[in-house]
C-alpha cells in the first residue's frame, strides 16, 4: 500500500460527518471535523452571555457532534476515549487546516451546487497530493469535480461509507472520469487493511451499486404487497431471514432507514435513469408518499410501518400499520408451509429454494419479488460494476444480505429458474441466456479450492488477497490435519496449524476439549506454532449448557466434576505448549469462549469483538481457568511483593461480578480482558492471517515457553473486602440473595481462599477453587432456573 493518511479532514458533522469522523478515529487516525458556523445563538448560549463572534459558537455544530459520540447507540466509537482524537472546527476559522490533512472527506446535503461549491472552496487550500473524496448515497461524482483542476480530479472520488459507518461492512469507491487509478486501487486496500471495510469500485451512475440495486428491491416488494393484498406482516416474513435477509425484512427496514431518505435516493434513479421503464420502476407507490406527507417517517419520527406503544402493564408493544385503513393495531403472525419449510431449511441457500418452491402465496409473493431483483442485477452488470462479485459483494456488505443476487440464482438453480422466469413472460437478458446455452449451469464454480465467476463468456478466477484466508477453502483443498464432530486442525501453510471449532454455536464440550489435547500433542511435535480460531458466525458463545444442566438435574455431580476437570486441564495444556499460540476470537466470545483465549501468548481479536466471562448470569463462575488467569494477571502487575493486589483485584470482581462484556476489541482492553501485548485488527475477514503471522513473528523471534509462575493472592483478607462489598450491593437492593451467594463463592476464588495475603499458590490450586465453586453452584435450584432460562429465553433470570 503505497499512500499513508496520518490525519484527516471530514466536512459535516451531521449522523455520517460524525460517524465516518468516529470510525476514522477508531483506527487511530486524527480527524478535524468541519461545519457551517451557526447564524443564532442557543438560549443557553445566550445565557452565558456570548455572542456568534465566541469560538465555541462558531464550532458549535462540530463540537456538539463530538458530544453526542458517546451518548449514541449502536456505540460509533470502539471506546468512548476515541473522541479526543476529533478535533471540531468550522468552515469560516479552520478552512486552512484542510492543508495539514491526507485525506478530506465531504459529507454535507446531497445536494451537487453545495458540493461543488464546498469544493471549490477545498480546492483553494487545497495541498497537492491530497486525497479528496465525497460521501454521497449516489450524486454524480463526474458532475461535483465538473471546473476543478485536473490535478485535482486526479486526488478526488467518491467513497460512500455506509450507516452507520463502524458497523456497516461496505466501502463504495466510485472514481471519476480524471481519477488516478493507481489511488483507486491504493485507497480500496486502505479502506480494507486500515478501515475494516469490504470495498467494491463502482461506476459512476445513479446510487452506484448496493443503493440502485437494494431501493429497487424495496420498491419491487411495495408493488407486489399492492398487487397481491399482502399485509405489512405478511410481507415481511417472505422478505427476511426466509429470503436470506435481514430479520428486518422490508418494512423495519424502510423504518430504519426513514421513509422521506428512501424516497430521495428512489427519486435520485428516477431522475436520472436512461429509459422510462426504469423511471416507471423506481416511482414510488402513493401509500409510500402519503406516508411521508403525514410525517409517519420511521424510527425517527416513532411511526412509519410500524409503532411502538406502551402495552398493558407499561410493557411496550409493537403495533403495524394496516394500509387499507391506515390505523394501527397488534401484529398477526403470518403462518404457511412454505414458511414452516423455509424455517426448518439449514443456511440461506436452502431456504430460499424451500420458499419459492413450496407453492402457496407467500412463496409466490418471494419469487415473484426475486425474479424482479435477479434480472435487474443481471441488467446492469457492466454498466453500475464491472463484475458480478462486486454486485453480490455489495448487496451482502451493505444490505446484510446472506447471498448476492447472483450467488441466489445459483442456489435455486440457474437453468431451472430462468425457464420459469421466461414461460412467465418475464425478459432475462440475452447474455444469461448465452451463459446458460454455452453449457454453463452456474454463475460461480470451484476449482482446486479456488472460486470463479461468470465474467464476459468465461470464467474468471476471484482475486485473493494473501490476506484473506478462508478455512472452508482450505478444508476443500484436503488441509485438515485431523479433527472430529466438533474441532479440526487446520493445515495454514508456512508451518501453522489452526484449531478451529464448529460445534453448534461453537459452544465447548468434549469433542472440542478432545481436540484441543490432541492439537497441543499434535504441534508440539511436528508444527511451528498454533492459530485458535474459526470462521463461524461467532468465536464461541462458552461451555455446553445444556450437558451441564442435564448432568445436574440428573444429580451426575460426577460428570460434572470430569467436565470442568476436563475443561481446565485443556486450557492448562494449551498454555504449557512450547509452540506459540495465538487466539483470534471475534464477535460474540463468552464464558468459555473467553477461557479458550486466556492461555494464548497473544490474542489477536477483530474489533467487532464482544468478549467477557459471563457465567454470574446462569448463577454460575468461570471455572475453565478464567478466574486463576484473571489472579495472575493481578499478581503479575502488582511486581512488588509488598504491593496492595486489592485494588486491581476490586476492578477484577466487578467485571467479572457483573458479568460485564465489551462492545469492542478496544474496549476488551479497557476492561482488562485483553493485555497490553494483544492486538485489534479492523478487518475480521483478515484476522487469521494476523494471527498467523503473529505465530510466526514470535517463532522467529526464538520462542521460548515462559517460566511457570506462582500467584500471590490477596488471601483471607482480601475475600473479605470483596464480600464487604457485595454485601454492601445486597443491602441497597442491586443485587438478589442469590447474587450475593454467586459474589461470595466468586470472592473466595479471585482471592485465594482462606490462605493468609500475599501467600504464593500454584494454579493448579486456584483450579481446584474453580471447580469447587463450581460445582456447589450447579447443585443450587436457582442456579438451575438460571441455566434453564437462558437456555429457553436465550437472556438472563434474576432469581
Amino acid at each position: 500500500m503505497s499512500i499513508t493518511i496520518r490525519k484527516a479532514a471530514v466536512i459535516g458533522s451531521g449522523i455520517m460527518g460524525s460517524g465516518i469522523a468516529a470510525h476514522l478515529a477508531n483506527v487511530g487516525i486524527p480527524t478535524l471535523l468541519l461545519d457551517i458556523v451557526p447564524k443564532q445563538l442557543t438560549a443557553e448560549e445566550e445565557k452565558k452571555g456570548r455572542s456568534l463572534d465566541h469560538p465555541a459558537v462558531r464550532s458549535r455544530l462540530a463540537a456538539g457532534a463530538v458530544a453526542k459520540l458517546a451518548k449514541t447507540n449502536p456505540a460509533p466509537l470502539y471506546d468512548p476515549a476515541f473522541a479526543e482524537r476529533i478535533t471540531p472546527g468550522n468552515l469560516e476559522d479552520h478552512l486552512d487546516g484542510l492543508a495539514d490533512v491526507d485525506w478530506i472527506i465531504e459529507v454535507i446535503v446531497e445536494n451537487l451546487d453545495a458540493k461543488r461549491s464546498l469544493l471549490e472552496r477545498i480546492e483553494s487550500v487545497w495541498k497537492p497530493g491530497t486525497i479528496v473524496s465525497s460521501n454521497t448515497s449516489g450524486i454524480s461524482i463526474n458532475a461535483m469535480a465538473e471546473g476543478r483542476s485536473e490535478a485535482f480530479r486526479r486526488s478526488f472520488m467518491g467513497t460512500h461509507f455506509f450507516n452507520p459507518p463502524r458497523y456497516m461492512k461496505l466501502l463504495e469507491i466510485i472514481p471519476a472520469e480524471g481519477t488516478d487509478p493507481q489511488l483507486v486501487q491504493d485507497m480500496k486496500q486502505f479502506g480494507e487493511s486500515v478501515l475494516g471495510k469490504g470495498v467494491v469500485i463502482a461506476k459512476d451512475t445513479p446510487n452506484f451499486i448496493a443503493n440502485r440495486i437494494g431501493t429497487y428491491g424495496l420498491l419491487v416488494t411495495l408493488q407486489e404487497m399492492e398487487r397481491g393484498g399482502y399485509t405489512v406482516e405478511e410481507v415481511d416474513a417472505a422478505t427476511g431471514p426466509t429470503l436470506g435477509r435481514p430479520k428486518s425484512a422490508t418494512f423495519r427496514t424502510l423504518d430504519l432507514v426513514g421513509l422521506d431518505t428512501f424516497l430521495h435516493v428512489a427519486d435520485n434513479v428516477r431522475l436520472n435513469a436512461g429509459s422510462e421503464a426504469e423511471r416507471q420502476a423506481f416511482t414510488p407507490p402513493a401509500a409510500l408518499t402519503g406516508l411521508v406527507e403525514r410525517g409517519w417517517l420511521g424510527e425517527k419520527s416513532g411511526q412509519g410501518f410500524y409503532k411502538k406503544v406502551k402495552g398493558a402493564g407499561g410493557k411496550s408493544e409493537i403495533l403495524s400499520l394496516d394500509l387499507k385503513t391506515m390505523e394501527y393495531g397488534p401484529q398477526k403472525k403470518a403462518a404457511s408451509s412454505s414458511l414452516e419449510a423455509a424455517k426448518l431449511a439449514k443456511g440461506a441457500r436452502e431456504k430460499t429454494k424451500a420458499l419459492i418452491g413450496a407453492g402457496d402465496r407467500y412463496s409466490e409473493l418471494a419469487w415473484n419479488v426475486l425474479k424482479q431483483v435477479l434480472v435487474y442485477a443481471a441488467e446492469k452488470v457492466g454498466e453500475i460494476a464491472d463484475s458480478i462479485q462486486e454486485i453480490d459483494e455489495a448487496m451482502k456488505w451493505g444490505f446484510n444480505w446472506e447471498l448476492g443476487p447472483f450467488e441466489t440464482w445459483d442456489a435455486i438453480g440457474l437453468s431451472r429458474s430462468v425457464e420459469r422466469m421466461e414461460k412467465e413472460g418475464t425478459a432475462v437478458p440475452d447474455w444469461v441466456k448465452e451463459w446458460i446455452a454455452a453449457g454453463n449451469a452456474s454463475f460461480y464454480r470451484k476449482e482446486d479450492g479456488k472460486r470463479f465467476y461468470a465474467s464476459r463468456g468465461e470464467f474468471r478466477q476471484v482475486d485473493q488477497a494473501p490476506e484473506l484466508i478462508d478455512l472452508r477453502a482450505l478444508k476443500e483443498q484436503n488441509k485438515v490435519i485431523q479433527g472430529n464432530s466438533g474441532a479440526s486442525l487446520i493445515d495454514l501453510g508456512d508451518g501453522v496449524a489452526c484449531l478451529e471449532f464448529h460445534s453448534p454455536n461453537n459452544a465447548i464440550g468434549g469433542d472440542i476439549l478432545t481436540m484441543i489435547q490432541q492439537s497441543v500433542q499434535e504441534v508440539r511435535q511436528n508444527w511451528t506454532g498454533l492459530v485458535v480460531a474459526n470462521q463461524g458466525r461467532n468465536f464461541c458463545v462458552g461451555a455446553n449448557l445444556m450437558l451441564l444442566l442435564m448432568e445436574a438435574q440428573d444429580e451426575e455431580w460426577d460428570e460434572v466434576d470430569d467436565i470442568i476437570h476436563l475443561f481446565q486441564q485443556s486450557m492448562l495444556k494449551l498454555k504449557r505448549l512450547d509452540k506459540p499460540v495465538v487466539a483470534a476470537p471475534h464477535r460474540m466470545t463468552l464464558g468459555g469462549g473467553v477461557e479458550a483465549c486466556m492461555p494464548a501468548d497473544q490474542v489477536v481479536a477483530a474489533a467487532e469483538t464482544y468478549y467477557g466471562l459471563v457465567e454470574v448470569g446462569v448463577g454460575l463462575i468461570p471455572a475453565g481457568g478464567g478466574c486463576k488467569e484473571f489472579a495472575l494477571r493481578v499478581s503479575q502487575q502488582a511486581g512488588h511483593p509488598e504491593a496492595d493486589l486489592l485494588p486491581q483485584l476490586g476492578r477484577v470482581f466487578e467485571t467479572v461480578g457483573q458479568a460485564k462484556v465489551s462492545s469492542s476489541g478496544h474496549d476488551a482492553k479497557r476492561l482488562g480482558y485483553l493485555r497490553g501485548v494483544d492486538r485489534i485488527v479492523p478487518n475480521q475477514d483478515h484476522l487469521i492471517y494476523e494471527a498467523k503471522q503473529a505465530v510466526l513473528q514470535l517463532a522467529a523471534d526464538g520462542y521460548r515457553l515462559p517460566a511457570e509462575e506462582k500467584i500471590r493472592i490477596a488471601g483471607s483478607e482480601g475475600k473479605a473486602a470483596l464480600q464487604l462489598a457485595a454485601i454492601g450491593m445486597h443491602e441497597g437492593g442491586y443485587i438478589s440473595d442469590h447474587d450475593l451467594l454467586i459474589a461470595k463463592k466468586l470472592a473466595h476464588v479471585l482471592a485465594g481462599g482462606d490462605l493468609p495475603a500475599g501467600t504464593l499458590v500454584t494454579e493448579q490450586y486456584m483450579l481446584d477453587l474453580e471447580r469447587e465453586a463450581f460445582l456447589s453452584l450447579t447443585g443450587e435450584p436457582k442456579t438451575q432456573a438460571r441455566m434453564q432460562h437462558m437456555l429457553s429465553k436465550g437472556r438472563p433470570l434474576r432469581n
